[in-house]
């Protein structure tokens, strides 16, 4: 089958999109705007979830097995960090000197606590990322704040093909069930599931929208119809809410609430319009970067966390919408040489697993 390239375009421009935001966001808290910083949430994370449910089919077992092998590309990942993160721990004190480290981790809201090559790395910590519980990894502070996104995403997989694959004539009835209980949620948030887990109904409603969407196309006469829709709903938000609303809509996201909810409509909708009906015939860096969008989204961790050496010492010295523009570009470059070495490195891993199998495959026989 014919890979549409239009998915992989759209992957690429929303992985970029990613990167930036957690550039405004992240080291961006210095130097950025506010109105700059919840500008950039105008395509988020959303696209993802709707360009899965678009390239998701019933078939249970090869979804399994997609996320099993994605299970295990993360726990390589996770390894890498957790070893870089311990000997930057051990290192980083005899190359930077201890008021260089106690001002690098203070800069994250942590306190840097000396170690040496004796002291045991902390084995509970990778357990427990291998279980998806993020704890801090405090070199690289990014990085577990970007992976509520996998777990939410493993959850609402696995959902959503069991409903493509047993109930396909009932699937609007679900995306029905989803948002009624997102809007549930936002009206008695006391009944909210804690944790991420709770995101999943609004993002499961939004996977099903693009299963249903797939190989169709948005007919023009709607077209108008929609973005029209989303505007009243943004007239609705900050009339009612006011324009501080405005500044709450980062809040709002975590979990997602109406206000937030209104705010990514446009970028939802835009995916679907443009969806077989821009056609995309050559391949691009935009459309590399979708096709290997996983290990972009692990590189933009390590990238935006490496940013802050730059921003921390240089953001008063220039205006910010000099600086933005120079970080940002900085951070998409460390990101994507750093995506070819992690695909390389998961390789790299994969080897390994395998020599490890036929080895223990041949104690055996």
């Amino acid at each position: 089958m014919k890979r549409d390239l239009y998915i992989d375009f759209a992957k690429g421009l929303a992985t970029i999109s990613v990167i930036f935001i957690h550039t405004v966001f992240w080291s961006g808290q210095f130097y950025v705007p506010s109105e700059v910083r919840v500008l950039s949430l105008l395509f988020d994370v959303v696209l993802f979830y709707a360009l899965s449910g678009i390239t998701s089919g019933g078939n249970v077992e090869k979804t399994l097995y997609r996320l099993l092998k994605l299970q295990i590309t993360f726990m390589i990942f996770v390894t890498l960090i957790f070893f870089l993160d311990y000997f930057f721990k051990v290192f980083g004190l005899s190359l930077f000197g201890m008021d260089w480290m106690k001002n690098f981790y203070s800069t994250f809201g942590g306190k840097y606590v000396p170690q040496d090559i004796s002291t045991l790395p902390q084995w509970q910590n990778l357990g427990n990322w291998y279980l998806h519980s993020y704890t801090n990894a405090d070199t690289f502070p990014v990085i577990m704040g970007s992976f509520w996104y996998l777990k939410v995403y493993y959850i609402l997989t696995v959902l959503g093909v069991l409903i493509i694959r047993f109930f396909p004539k009932h699937i609007h009835w679900f995306i029905g069930l989803c948002f009624a209980l997102t809007l549930i949620f936002h009206i008695f948030p006391h009944y909210y599931p804690s944790g991420q887990v709770g995101y999943v109904a609004l993002y499961l409603g939004v996977f099903l929208i693009g299963n249903r969407m797939k190989g169709k196309t948005i007919p023009k006469n709607w077209i108008f119809l929609l973005y029209g829709m989303v505007a009243i709903a943004l007239i609705w938000l900050f009339s009612s809410y006011g324009i501080e609303i405005f500044y709450k809509l980062n809040k709002n996201k975590f979990p997602p609430k109406i206000p937030y909810i209104i705010w990514i409509a446009f970028s939802v909708v835009t995916l679907f319009v443009f969806y077989n009906r821009l056609k995309i015939s050559k391949k691009s860096i935009i459309t590399y970067i979708g096709e290997n969008a996983i290990f972009f989204y692990f590189a933009q961790g390590i990238s935006s966390s490496l940013i802050y050496f730059i921003v921390v010492p240089l953001h008063e010295k220039m205006p910010w919408f000099i600086f933005l523009p120079i970080v940002f570009v900085i951070n998409l470059v460390l990101a994507y040489f750093l995506a070819i070495l992690l695909n390389k490195f998961d390789a790299l891993g994969w080897k390994i697993l395998e020599y490890l199998r036929k080895k223990t495959a041949s104690i055996q026989n």
